[in-house]
């Protein structure tokens, strides 16, 4: 049963799991945890804790069966895939020094996770690496990845990280387990099949540190009953802390298990508390209390936004940038940019200063501003400038500017339609190369990209800026681009899953949401309308230094979020950047720069990288390069992999 209804959340992260003994009365374990516990799923052993390959006879015939919890038959195919995950014995230790224990450890691992397929499973549990060193575990594993067909392996990792500044000199031994993950997910050459069930202890450590795990394959979190604290009615309930990272989990699909004895005596039963438990309840199942719990910070959550349910679909979703000039946008992507009210609200709003800056209220009635919208589309910033005059009572003379006939055929439609006919010129033509018959006061449009200028803004406003008076006012006057480093697991795994060195050198448009955005994002190109000199080239180099915070630990950067905040006109701006983001504003979701091979980065180290924006006779392209804590190559070189095309 789903841990609650939350408005627009169909993520896994609704199914609560519980970890179980060994048990060969499988559909007794279903019924006692599911029926009667509440769960969703079981965290089950498969083989009987006990086997050991090295003990066993082997007879003459070779048909000793192995014990396994039942056989596939004691429950339904949909019963085994849907509810039941696999737990990998946990004595199994494929690096220890004991040869028979590691010969023993690599057979059972092996005809364990055969098993699991057979059944049809789902996942399987694999239990932590058990010293520092877990190369042959992770061989094994790899090996065992090569074959499967689509089961994911959760590797148990336990959510540790010593502190710096601690006096205990037994932290000395306490190994940051991201370290253990990373080393491990690297010999598997960042398997997307081999995910981490993370092991919730007492006490978390600082949030840089838990901010980490957000951008890894995280499937499951592991909470033992030990985390819990008791209330003032006798119930379990968790920190404050624990509560966040919780919710947290929610909010990437990270499902929930419960796991241990109960450390709760039975309570008595208030009729006021949010539990609403029946003393029969409570006696069913030992852990129905934490289970409630975890629900009650499932139900307790706000209901998802308009906007994020929109955007759901399109998370960690790859996009190839839109190609505005050299392709004609669709009627569809029209109607998607033009639903963006917060957007064209911003654009009146700095239409409307702008006007009262130009024309003061006494010549109101006798001046007419020039206005050139241009890459007018289907015209939404024609109606928002019309709006503007009418707002500010100023007399407005607009040129809507073109190059797709197909928008210009609802340009016409739409003049006849709202009466436009006597403010409103239509020309179809690219304006780049249009000849105006007279000079604009005022230069609107909407050329950004997600990166700011990776659409060509700076070369069309270069190319329009001819027909603008010397004082005229361009909207946008100037915008910036941004760059942040990110632990991005899935994103990195879906340019790989291509094989090719082209899709490791493509900027895509992500709604980036399984990620760790590791240090604050810092400014990279800025461009600003009307250019002061015609001298001015639109190339950029820009070198940036990112520092990892101390308490985070270490980090894996699989590449830059990249974003851009623009100033339509004095205080009125717009933006995608996350410190200023422009609130409930969906026409443009972030940029995403892959590194072919990550980059590992220690804590309190700098990551040092460049960008270089080029420009050809047809085309402007994007390079970028890591060399500091080590070199990456450069990417993109010539533009050989991606370009904007003129």
């Amino acid at each position: 049963m789903p841990l609650g209804e939350r408005a627009g959340d169909k993520s896994e992260s609704r199914y609560c799991g519980v970890e179980t003994e060994f048990n060969d009365d499988m559909p007794q374990v279903l019924a006692f945890n599911l029926s009667s516990g509440g769960f969703d799923f079981v965290i089950a052993p498969l083989m009987n804790p006990s086997y050991r390959p090295s003990l066993v006879q082997k007879d003459s015939m070779g048909s000793g069966a192995l014990p396994f919890a039942g056989s596939d038959l004691v429950l339904s195919p949909s019963q085994w895939s849907s509810h039941v995950v696999g737990k990998i014995s946990s004595w199994i230790d494929l690096d220890s020094e004991d040869e028979t224990l590691r010969i023993d450890s690599e057979t059972t691992l092996k005809q364990e996770i055969a098993w699991a397929s057979h059944l049809s499973l789902q996942a399987c549990l694999l239990p932590a690496p058990k010293g520092t060193s877990c190369a042959n575990y992770a061989r094994c594993v790899n090996q065992i990845l090569q074959g499967l067909s689509n089961m994911q392996l959760w590797l148990r990792i336990p959510l540790v990280k010593p502190d710096d500044d601690s006096m205990d000199t037994s932290s000395d031994t306490l190994v940051d387990s991201w370290e253990t993950w990373n080393s491990f997910r690297l010999l598997c050459e960042h398997h997307s099949q081999l995910s981490v069930a993370l092991d919730i202890l007492s006490t978390l450590p600082s949030a840089n540190s838990l901010g980490r795990w957000f951008g890894e394959s995280v499937r499951a979190a592991i909470l033992n009953t030990d985390s819990f604290l008791t209330n003032a009615r006798g119930y379990p309930c968790l920190s404050k802390r624990h509560q966040r990272l919780i919710t947290g989990f929610f909010n990437h699909s990270i499902q929930i298990i419960i796991s241990g004895n109960s450390v709760h005596p039975k309570p008595s039963v208030d009729a006021n508390d949010f539990h609403k438990l029946s003393v029969s309840d409570s006696q069913r199942h030992p852990l129905r209390p934490y289970l409630d719990y975890v629900g009650y910070l499932y139900q307790r959550m706000d209901p998802l936004p308009e906007q994020e349910r929109f955007e759901l679909g399109y998370r960690d979703f790859l996009q190839s940038p839109l190609q505005p000039l050299m392709d004609n946008l669709e009627a569809q992507t029209y109607e998607t940019f033009e639903k963006d009210a917060v957007k064209y609200i911003q654009y009146q709003r700095a239409i409307s200063k702008a006007l009262l800056d130009r024309i003061p209220d006494e010549e109101a009635s006798s001046k007419t501003v020039v206005l050139m919208v241009v890459g007018a589309g289907r015209g939404p910033l024609v109606r928002a400038s019309l709006q503007a005059a009418e707002e500010t009572g100023r007399k407005l003379k607009v040129y809507a500017v073109e190059k797709n006939p197909n928008a210009v055929v609802t340009l016409h439609a739409l003049l006849k339609l709202e009466g436009w006919e006597d403010t409103v010129s239509i020309v179809s033509c690219d304006m780049r190369y249009w000849d105006a018959p007279e000079k604009a006061d005022i230069l609107v449009s909407e050329l950004l990209g997600s990166f700011g200028d990776n659409e060509l803004s700076p070369e069309c406003l270069d190319g329009a800026q001819r027909f603008l008076k010397p004082d005229g006012i361009s909207i946008p006057s100037s915008y910036t681009s941004f760059l942040q480093p990110v632990t991005a697991s899935k994103l990195h795994n879906d340019v790989k899953a291509h094989k090719d060195l082209v899709h490791f050198e493509t900027a895509y448009v992500v709604k980036i949401h399984n990620a760790a955005r590791l240090a604050p994002s810092q400014p990279v190109f800025t461009f600003t309308h009307p250019k002061h000199s015609d001298k001015e080239s639109n190339q950029r180099y820009k070198k940036l230094y990112f520092v990892i915070p101390n308490d985070t630990g270490s980090a894996m950067v699989h590449g830059f979020a990249g974003y851009f905040d623009a100033t339509l006109y004095k205080d009125v701006h717009l933006g995608i950047e996350p410190s200023t983001a422009t609130p409930n504003m969906f026409s443009w979701f972030a940029i995403f720069f892959p590194l072919r091979t990550p980059i590992c980065v220690n804590p309190g180290s700098t990551l040092e990288v460049h960008f270089w924006r080029c420009c050809g006779s047809t085309k402007v392209w994007y390079e970028w390069c890591v060399t500091s804590p080590s070199a990456s190559p450069i990417h993109n070189t010539n533009g050989r992999s991606y370009w904007v095309g003129l």
